[in-house]
């Protein structure tokens, strides 16, 4: 019965652990964006990510575009646009603080509060991210989901997260 009771306790602590974030990951990634009046959006990429703050988003459709963050820093680069725009973090997804507030909800969800939106994460069976969701400053439900995750014991280089503005992009700041 101690044994029963000693299994029972720790696989509920084990439960309610926090996700564990990883040092690293490469993901395939397909983002979903609904309007409140149901138009669907979807948009197919890479991500790469290094704890805790260097995010690189490389959208292939329906666009190209890439959406570095370091440092406090947002940049995007839009080739349809021909622009680079400078933003500050609050303006973008911090992943990794979204992560680390995320508390065990039921299963393989969690959720968590972060900046005044509700994050709902849900882990694969290895424990690994496989879906993010959470509505956006404009009303918009955003479901993120990730394909072909690949965590790393290492972080990659700097320069896997530089966004380089190619020669005559409009600035904007």
């Amino acid at each position: 019965m101690k044994k029963l009771s000693l299994v029972a306790i720790l696989g509920s602590f084990l439960m309610a652990a926090n996700i564990e974030i990883p040092i690293a990951f490469k993901a395939n990634f397909t983002q979903q964006v609904k309007n409140p009046k149901g138009k669907i959006i979807r948009y197919k990429g890479v991500i790469y990510f290094n704890s805790p703050d260097n995010t690189k988003w490389i959208y292939y459709s329906p666009t190209k575009k890439e959406v570095c963050s370091s440092d406090g820093k947002v940049i995007v680069i839009d080739h349809e646009l021909e622009q680079a725009s400078y933003y500050s973090i609050d303006k973008k997804l911090n992943l990794a603080k979204v992560l680390k507030r995320a508390k065990h909800h039921k299963g393989n969800i969690y959720t968590t509060k972060y900046k005044g939106k509700l994050y709902t994460i849900v882990l694969d069976k290895k424990k690994r991210i496989s879906q993010i969701a959470y509505k956006d400053n404009l009303d918009n439900t955003v479901n993120i989901m990730f394909r072909k995750i690949r965590y790393r014991t290492r972080p990659f280089k700097d320069s896997t997260f530089f966004c380089a503005r190619p020669n005559g992009y409009d600035t904007i700041y």
